[in-house]
Order: C-alpha cells, then sequence, then structure tokens
C-alpha cells in the first residue's frame, strides 16, 4: 500500500508518520508468488530500468530504478478497500433506479403504460424518450437513441427507467410497466444481413499487388467467428448528484468520462461545461465500457436531473450481458495462394462482422481487422474488403484488441491449412512468411521498424524445445487411443495507436506541493491494468522522489477536459507523455532556481528572507522553454533529479565551484517563496501519424508490439475437453516501465484470449434473447483452465524509438496469442485423416468433438 505524507517539519523534512508509512509501503511490496504459474523474465530487466532523466541542457543522463512495483490498489483489493461506485454511501433522499428494456428484437412501440408503478408507496417517478433533450448519440455515427421512443430494434434496448426510494421497489416498479408491442420482421444473423443488403457504412478496402495471382497451391474457406462478452466483474454501474445552479456530478464506471459526460449533457439538455464525470476505478473494462457506459449514465442523469435528487443505477450481471454489445461477430470467406514451400502468393479476404443494431464502434473494428489480416507476416499480393451488417442484436462494441483478434484468426488458420495441405509444419511456413529486411512493408504501406519478429520466433523455438516435443508429441498421438495432442506457435504484431488520428492526444495536470509530494491527474482510466502505477513510476523516476511520494488521482473531466477513452493499449501511451511533458516544464523552471541558489548565500534564499521582505525576490530571467535550442545551449550548468536531491554542476570555464546539492522538498519551497510556480498542464499528441481512411494507406500505427506464443493441448477423443498443458511466451515490450504489471497484463491477456477461442460460447434464442447472461451459463476460464506450465519471458528491446523511454504498450496485444491454442487444437485434430476442417470460434467441447468424428454425421 503506498501512501504520500501529509505533514513536514519546519525545514522541510519528511515527518516520521510518513517515512514510517514509506517503510511500510516498502515492506509489503514483496511480489506474491503462485506456484501455479512459473512465469519467469529476464532477470537483467527485472532488476533494473535504465530511465531517461533530462537535464537543464536537454541532455539525457540515465539513473537506474526498480521496476516492479505492487499495483498502487493491490492492498486495497485484497482487504476490501477498494471503492468502486457502488460502494460510495447512499444519502439520504438518494433514489434507486431501475431500466425497463425490450423483450422484442424489433418491434413497434404501442404503448408504455405505467399507472400500476403509482400504486407502490416509494415509487416516485418514470423517464420514457419524451423526457430526453436530445435522444440520439452514437461513438462515431449519431444513430442510436438514449431512450427506444417508436421502435426497438434488439432484445435489451431500454425504453423506460423507473425510481423509487428503494431498491426492492424500483425493481417492482419495473416489472409492473406494461409495454405493447407490434412484432416487426427481423435480421438475425450475417447471412440474413448480406441478402437484405443492411449495411452499415460503405465497403471498405485495402489493396496491393494483384490478389488474383496464381499459385501451384490453394486454400480456401469461410471462418466463423462468434462474439464474447466481456464479463467484468463490476458491471454498469452509475451514481448522479445534482448540484447547485444545474450542475451534475457523474460517479460513472466509464472508460471514457469525457464522451459520458457528453452524452450525458446533451441528454439533459445542458451545457457539457454543467456536468463533471468522475471515475475512480473500474471492476473491469475490457473495451465493453468505453462507449456503452455513455447511455447508461444518461439513464440515471436524466432520473436525477428531473427529480432534482441523488439517484443510483446498478446493473446486476444478467441484465447488463443482455443489455449491452459484445465482441463483434465475424463471417470471412478467404482464397489464399502459395508456392511449394509455403510461401504466400496471394490472399483474397472478404469480411463481414455483425454491428447489431446501431453502429457503435463497428466500423472502426472492422478497419483494425483489416490492418492486421497480415499479422506478422509478408504478403505480396493482398486485397481486404470488409462490410459491416446490421443486425437485430445488441449493438456490439469494442473489446480488447478491439478488431486485430479477427483479421490474426484469419491469416494463423491460413498457416495451419498451409501446412496440413504440404505436408509441412506449420512453424516452417509462419518463418518462411514473415516480415524480415526486405519484406518489411504492410498492406497499408507502413513499414515494420524495430522489426523483432525473426529473433523473437528462433528464440522461442529453442527455448520451448519446440523440435523435440515436436516429435515426442507425434509419438503420442500414434501410441494413445483416448487421448490426441496438438503443439502450434504462433505471433503478434500488433499496431499501438487509434487508427483515428485526433483520438491520439491526451493532456496532464502536475502540482507539487511544498512538501514534495506529488499529484497527477490525466485522461487515463484504471481499470485493474496498472495505468495509475506506470505513470506514477515515469513521474517518480523523473522527478527522482520515492514513488509513493506521487499520488494519482481520479480520472474527472473538471482536470482533464476533452480526453480520449482509455483503450487501443494507448492509456500509458498518450497519458504518459502528458504527465511527462508537463513535469519538463516544471523541472526547466527548478534547474534554473536551483542553479541560481548554487551561487547565492544561504542566508540569502526566499525561506530566509521572503517573510520579512529583506532581500530581492528570485525571478526567473527569461521565459523558461524546453524546446529552446538557443535557451539551452546559454546555459553553463547542467542539473540532474535523482534520490530526493536536485544537484547542479557547473561546467563553465569561469566558474570552477564543486557541485551543489539541495532536497527535492526544499527546492519546491523555496520555487513558492519566490512565487514560482511548480504545478503545469500540458497537452501530448502523438506526431507522424498519417493513415488516410478512403485509400486505406498510409502510416496508421506509431509502432508495432510484438510476440511469439507456443501453446501445447490435450484433447480427449470421447468428449472433446481440452486441457492446455503448457504455454510459452516471449514478449517484445520495448524497455518496460514496470515489470510485475507487464508480466500480469500479459498472462490475463492470454487467459481471455484463450477462453475466447476455446469455452466462451454465446447462445441466443429466436427473439434474439441472450440464454447465456451468467456465470452459470457462460463459461470463462478459471484457474483449473489456466495452463499446467506457464512461461512468460520479456525480451530486452532498446531499439524502439518512436515511444518516449522506449516503452512499447502492452494492454491488448497478448490477448491475440491466445490463439495459438486455438491452432495447436487445429494441430491435434490434424493427427487423424479423416477430420473436419476446425474454421469456428469458439472451439468449444462439442465443436471439437463433432470435427473429431465427422463418421457419425456431425456438422460443426
Amino acid at each position: 500500500m503506498t501512501t504520500s505524507p501529509n505533514t513536514k517539519s519546519a525545514d522541510g523534512d519528511c515527518s516520521e508518520l510518513a517515512e514510517s508509512r514509506r517503510k511500510e509501503a516498502k515492506r509489503r511490496s514483496l511480489r506474491p508468488v503462485n506456484e501455479h504459474f512459473s512465469s519467469t523474465i529476464n532477470a537483467e530487466s527485472a532488476n533494473s530500468k535504465q530511465s531517461l532523466v533530462k537535464n537543464s541542457k536537454g541532455q539525457n543522463s540515465r539513473q537506474t530504478k526498480a521496476t516492479s512495483q505492487p499495483h498502487d490498489s493491490a492492498s486495497t483489493h485484497v482487504s476490501g478497500l477498494s471503492e468502486y461506485v457502488d460502494d460510495r454511501p447512499e444519502m439520504q433522499n438518494e433514489l434507486h433506479c431501475a431500466v425497463i428494456y425490450s423483450t422484442e428484437a424489433h418491434a413497434r412501440i404501442l404503448s408504455i403504460d405505467a399507472s400500476e408503478c403509482n400504486t407502490l408507496d416509494g415509487f416516485v417517478d418514470i423517464i420514457t424518450a419524451a423526457d430526453v433533450h436530445h435522444n440520439c448519440w452514437g461513438p462515431i455515427f449519431k444513430d442510436q437513441p438514449i431512450l427506444a421512443k417508436d421502435v426497438v430494434q434488439y432484445y435489451g434496448e431500454i425504453v423506460a427507467v423507473v425510481a423509487a426510494k428503494t431498491l426492492a421497489i424500483a425493481k417492482l416498479a419495473a416489472k409492473r410497466v406494461k409495454v405493447c408491442y407490434e412484432p416487426l420482421d427481423c435480421t438475425m444473423s450475417i447471412q440474413e444481413a448480406i441478402s437484405k443488403r443492411l449495411f452499415i457504412g460503405g465497403e471498405r478496402k485495402i489493396q496491393r499487388g494483384d490478389p488474383y495471382a496464381k499459385g501451384p497451391h490453394q486454400v480456401t474457406g469461410k471462418l466463423i467467428i462468434q462474439g464474447a462478452d466481456h464479463f467484468y466483474l463490476e458491471s454498469n454501474a452509475v451514481v448522479v448528484y445534482p448540484r447547485e445552479n444545474r450542475l451534475l456530478e457523474v460517479h460513472s464506471s466509464s472508460q471514457h468520462p469525457t464522451e459520458t459526460q457528453h452524452v450525458v449533457a446533451e441528454a439533459c439538455g445542458l451545457a457539457f461545461s454543467d456536468v463533471i464525470c468522475i471515475v475512480k476505478r473500474l471492476g473491469g473494462g475490457f473495451g465493453g465500457k468505453e462507449s456503452q457506459a455513455a447511455p447508461i449514465a444518461a439513464y440515471c442523469a436524466l432520473m436525477a436531473h428531473k427529480t432534482n435528487r441523488p439517484c443510483r443505477l446498478i446493473l446486476t450481471k444478467d441484465d447488463d450481458m443482455i443489455i449491452t454489445g459484445k465482441r463483434n461477430p465475424f463471417e470471412i470467406f478467404y482464397d489464399c495462394t502459395f508456392q511449394d514451400d509455403g510461401a504466400i502468393i496471394s490472399l483474397d479476404a472478404k469480411l463481414y462482422s455483425d454491428a447489431g443494431a446501431y453502429a457503435d464502434l463497428s466500423t472502426a473494428i472492422m478497419e483494425r481487422a483489416m490492418l492486421h489480416c497480415d499479422n506478422a507476416y509478408f504478403i505480396p499480393n493482398i486485397f481486404i474488403t470488409g462490410q459491416v451488417c446490421k443486425t437485430n442484436h445488441h449493438p456490439h462494441t469494442a473489446f480488447r484488441g478491439f478488431g486485430g483478434p479477427k483479421g490474426v484468426a484469419l491469416i494463423e488458420l491460413i498457416m495451419e491449412k498451409i501446412a496440413i495441405q504440404i505436408s509441412i509444419d506449420a512453424l516452417n511456413v509462419r518463418k518462411r512468411n514473415m516480415y524480415r529486411p526486405s519484406f518489411d512493408i504492410t498492406h497499408y504501406g507502413q513499414r515494420v521498424e524495430n522489426n523483432m519478429l525473426p529473433s523473437l520466433f528462433e528464440s522461442l523455438e529453442k527455448e520451448c524445445h519446440y523440435k523435440a516435443r515436436r516429435k515426442e508429441i507425434s509419438d503420442w498421438n500414434r501410441s494413445h487411443q483416448s487421448t490426441i495432442k496438438g503443439l502450434s506457435l504462433t505471433a503478434v504484431k500488433f499496431g499501438i495507436s487509434f487508427t483515428t488520428r485526433f483520438l491520439n492526444q491526451g493532456n496532464a495536470l502536475v502540482n507539487i506541493h511544498r512538501d514534495g509530494s506529488v499529484q497527477v491527474s490525466t485522461g487515463a482510466v484504471e481499470m485493474g491494468q496498472g495505468v495509475n502505477q506506470r505513470i506514477a513510476t515515469l513521474v517518480s523516476s523523473e522527478l527522482g522522489v520515492p514513488v509513493d511520494l506521487v499520488r494519482m488521482l481520479s480520472t474527472s473531466t473538471e482536470r482533464n477536459a476533452n480526453t480520449s477513452p482509455t483503450a487501443a493499449s494507448s492509456g500509458t501511451d498518450i497519458n504518459g507523455a502528458a504527465a511527462l511533458k508537463a513535469i519538463g516544464l516544471i523541472k526547466e523552471r527548478l534547474a534554473k532556481l536551483a542553479a541560481i541558489l548554487s551561487k547565492t548565500p544561504k542566508e540569502q534564499w526566499p525561506s530566509q528572507t521572503a517573510g520579512l521582505g529583506t532581500a530581492p525576490e528570485i525571478e526567473l530571467a527569461s521565459p523558461i522553454n524546453p524546446e529552446s535550442k538557443e535557451l539551452k545551449n546559454k546555459l553553463d550548468y547542467e542539473c540532474l533529479f535523482s534520490d530526493g536531491q536536485v544537484i547542479v554542476r557547473h561546467h563553465s570555464s569561469i566558474n570552477t565551484q564543486p557541485a551543489f546539492s539541495i532536497k527535492f522538498s526544499d527546492l519546491v519551497n523555496e520555487a513558492y517563496l519566490s512565487r514560482i510556480s511548480v504545478c503545469e498542464y500540458s497537452h501530448f499528441k502523438i506526431e507522424n501519424l498519417g493513415f488516410n481512411k478512403i485509400t486505406g494507406q498510409g502510416q496508421a500505427f506509431l509502432y508495432f508490439t510484438q510476440g511469439v506464443a507456443a501453446s501445447e493441448v490435450e484433447i480427449c477423443r470421447y468428449t472433446g475437453d481440452v486441457k492446455v498443458r503448457r504455454v510459452d511466451i516471449l514478449m517484445d515490450l520495448g524497455r518496460p516501465i514496470n515489470e510485475a504489471l507487464d508480466i500480469g497484463q500479459v498472462t490475463g491477456a492470454f487467459v481471455q484470449g484463450m477462453g475466447w477461442v476455446t469455452t466462451e460460447n454465446l447462445v441466443y434464442n429466436k427473439k434474439g434473447l441472450l440464454l447465456t447472461h451468467s456465470p452459470s451459463t457462460y463459461k470463462i476460464p478459471n484457474i483449473q483452465d489456466t495452463p499446467r506450465e506457464f512461461n512468460v519471458h520479456l525480451i530486452d528491446n532498446d531499439g524502439n524509438q518512436a515511444n518516449f523511454k522506449g516503452t512499447k504498450a502492452v494492454g491488448e496485444p497478448p490477448l491475440l496469442l491466445g490463439i495459438s491454442v486455438w491452432t495447436a487444437i487445429q494441430n491435434a485434430l490434424s493427427s487423424s485423416p479423416k477430420h473436419l476442417q476446425l474454421e469456428k470460434i469458439p472451439a468449444t467441447n462439442e465443436v471439437i468433438l463433432r470435427a473429431m468424428h465427422p463418421d457419425l454425421g456431425w456438422t460443426i
């Protein structure tokens, strides 16, 4: 548990209380060990981190800092003290809200009758579309009503919201609201939408070379990818407090506080400045709360605005799963030609996705799927088309990896099918096609800089003893009747940054207090991934102070406006860079002050004279501009911030005095007494992005996070049950900010991806009701499903110059390595000459069993 000292002694030293807190934090920061995993990382990088610290001349000096800090909320999580939205104390006059949603997939609303609610003691009010000031929203296309007005377009669409004095009465009132519908024609599948030409947006295309180039071999087929639920532990939740002068204070479980603020304001007929959205933390998001948390907040805000009373809306797990959209289902038709050695000649792929009833983020998801159809492989001739389909399902939305997993699943399936057709190892096919020197331009025209794929493939093949295990598995499959095994080694090359250019911006507010403690506020949302701890680590390293002196504040639109969602693996990139930029401005001022103090007798320092005004105030000679080369060249000193000290070294030929050192907290206090600001707000944008969405060409990403995974599975021939026996992962994360958190992200993302491709099966009835809307019917991985042997390593890579500090994002990329479990299942099935091709995700036990026994007349 990390704390910030709140008291100071007269001379600026931290109090004994603060010192004891830091010692306690150090004692508690031991990394827990779980014997179920054998996760390891490179020993050298685990023990130290080379972090760049700019001195006053803008030069880079290095300091070594430990990088495996615990999650900032680790101790409060395990002790039950972490505060989520629903943990906020209930106010005396607070109302509880409940939603009424459609029980038809597509129908005309004939009437909404709430007359029976009036007989309930404690029932307060109901809102419908008539109460919404601006009843239209959408993160890309404004096509979705906040509350359905005349027509409902999916089972679960909200038509009304009731409020009562207690939650029990609110739920009872919701059941008493009678809604009459006239059913309309439904579209419940991608194929139906294609036949009816029900599309959202136009068809997108990316092309290079001749996609119809012929070759000696060909694989064709259709890949079906079903949706998946985010299954965050905290369901969507919101509490709204009406404040004076029409102000609404919204506490929401949202990944995008700015969008939530805007949607709430428009729904209530308020200016954006009349709404404050605050997010302390989420109990998981995974993309499911990027856009769809906004209308849920609006339901509660509308009631609070109408009644002028605090309101609370907490969805149950069942209602949350029924109402909210999932990972987009896809159907992909492909035709690939290749050489005798497995080298791909051409790929023609047609991607169709199910958006559900409204656009949400589906067009952007389709775009990323198209951009990742190459994954780690150079394809000389390629033609990718993408079309988003409109159906009467809940609007599907962002999910960890966005559309990337769909494109990667396609090309990795093709690699397996090529290997089977020409009877060679699939790993050899992958290595033959991987990006390498002279073959490093993507189909959208971006060069793969800092390409680590060749070394990643080579290293993991050796470290996991791939060749020896391949032989052992072949022997096993020949000699065992009850189970078969499979092994597959796949890769990921995941583009980092939003492909919508204007989203690649962030801002940060940094306040340094007189005791040397620091408060940082950014647009990043902490949802368990550790973004707060990463940014705190960056800040502490840059200022040379202990990380427990850095307090990360809740995400709030009143401190950080117009921010982007915490998504696309860019939370640390854009917000951490903004924080460092703000700190750079503060450090320039402090460095100049330190240089002046080094030449000033201590009795003339502001701390000795400012109170009585006995000496002139220290003023900085000219405005400080950290980007000004002319100014830096004039400086005759350099300044180092390290270990709680600020050290000034003069290097002028005229000045020969020794290095000057002052405590960081003392320097901050001197700055305050000199009326020099030690607070700063800064804006950051990612440069050199230029992807043209019309032509499908350009610099789509700032850099690529890369990795490889080898997965071994064992399948029961009689039940189709899959056991993941061993997984080895090798990731390139550049120069990690915090290895411990990164390992956690890699393992967690992989297991989530593994669940997506194996057990997580969504089942709907004919009306579009999700039947698998609870933990008892929807199977996510548990501890028994995780790999029996799980090895995770991070490589050393100082070559990533694109991102600050040489780091690479980790949030989404490892999820795509979970596809290696699916391809390992493919590999196991291929040991049977009569098996069916497995071209479906998820590969549930039933699907696998049918693929193993086509002689029984089963179909997949």
